[in-house]
């Protein structure tokens, strides 16, 4: 996606941790088509290369595959690089519990070997996916940057560690770092196989094959679901402000609004009928709560309109019919 009011002017040399990844290929090609030179670390574990179909073909793109959990590779990754956007990670909860082994290593080791891979590299800027997840159970809402509860699930404790780990480097190393907390991230390439499937993708692919989506709980849990486009701009917005008071900050990147399930899922099933009629009479079933899950995610995004410029564009209507249209080209 070429923001035409973001371009980065000069442009720059860009690392794109977890870039074949569903985050990442999209800040890929979007970095790419502002005329940038990104560079992409992946091992592949969840990412797809079919996701850097188009950066593939662009000379100013460059593909590395290894593993953050080898410093060696996070500094051959860090060469030259003047911006790094980390987006590599082993996202989802129920993953985190059912290995949270693997979750830290990759999580919080790797995440250490990138901070000490771009410091060594003087690299500008650190950019990293924080998670909504830091909210852990605490009840206020919205939710603020600088009231969070405990964690529900390893997952949670993992990306928190890394928001700890960027503010010591940023004191104690005088590296530029700034975290982008993701609020249920959507859009093109997110993956609707596998166990750990995130809601949407899942849904759509049922709905398509006239299967009946099932929904954890009665419905009622909400998120602020936040297309993949508003996320590019938090991550442009990250590489360009040139203010001192907006490095080494955590913001809420998301659309502002609540959606619960129920809700969601209609919508989804209202946009797909337009396309097949057939959609419109699939039923909904209604399965227990999933261990881990917080009821509700609101996001305060306040500070980043502020400190950053930050101006989502896409709310959940919007997003959902430009999601809905590449699932329905892509999947069938």
């Amino acid at each position: 996606m070429k923001i035409a009011h973001l371009q980065l002017n000069p442009t720059f040399n860009i690392l794109v941790t977890g870039g074949a990844g569903f985050i990442g290929s999209n800040l890929c090609k979007a970095l790419l088509e502002n005329g940038n030179k990104v560079r992409c670390l992946d091992n592949l574990a969840t990412g797809k290369i079919e996701n850097l179909k188009e950066p593939i073909e662009n000379p100013d793109f460059e593909f590395l595959k290894g593993d953050i959990r080898h410093l060696d590779t996070c500094k051959k990754a860090c060469e030259g690089i003047d911006y790094i956007l980390h987006e590599a990670a082993l996202g989802s909860v129920p993953r985190s519990i059912n290995d949270p082994i693997t979750t830290n290593e990759v999580n919080v080791s790797g995440f250490l070997n990138m901070l000490i891979a771009a410091r060594d590299a003087n690299v500008k800027r650190f950019i990293y996916a924080a998670s909504s997840s830091t909210y852990g159970d605490s009840t206020n809402m919205p939710k603020v940057e600088d009231i969070i509860g405990k964690p529900l699930s390893p997952y949670a404790i993992t990306k928190y560690v890394n928001e700890l780990y960027a503010d010591v480097f940023g004191k104690t190393y005088g590296m530029e770092t700034i975290g982008l907390r993701y609020f249920n991230v959507f859009g093109r390439h997110q993956d609707p196989d596998g166990a750990y499937a995130a809601v949407i993708p899942k849904f759509v692919k049922q709905l398509m094959s006239h299967e009946s989506p099932t929904i954890n709980g009665n419905g009622s849990f909400s998120r602020d679901f936040t297309y993949i486009d508003n996320v590019i701009e938090a991550n442009i917005r990250a590489i360009t402000t040139k203010k001192p008071s907006a490095v080494n900050m955590v913001y809420n990147v998301a659309f502002g609004e609540r959606t619960t399930l129920k809700e969601l899922v209609f919508l989804l099933r209202d946009y797909l009928g337009e396309l097949d009629p057939k959609i419109k009479d699939v039923n909904v079933i209604f399965g227990p709560e999933r261990v881990g899950d917080i009821p509700h995610s609101l996001a305060a995004i306040d500070k980043a309109k502020e400190l950053l410029g930050y101006n989502p564009q896409f709310n959940i209507e919007s997003g959902l019919k430009e999601a809905v249209g590449w699932y329905w080209t892509n999947l069938k």
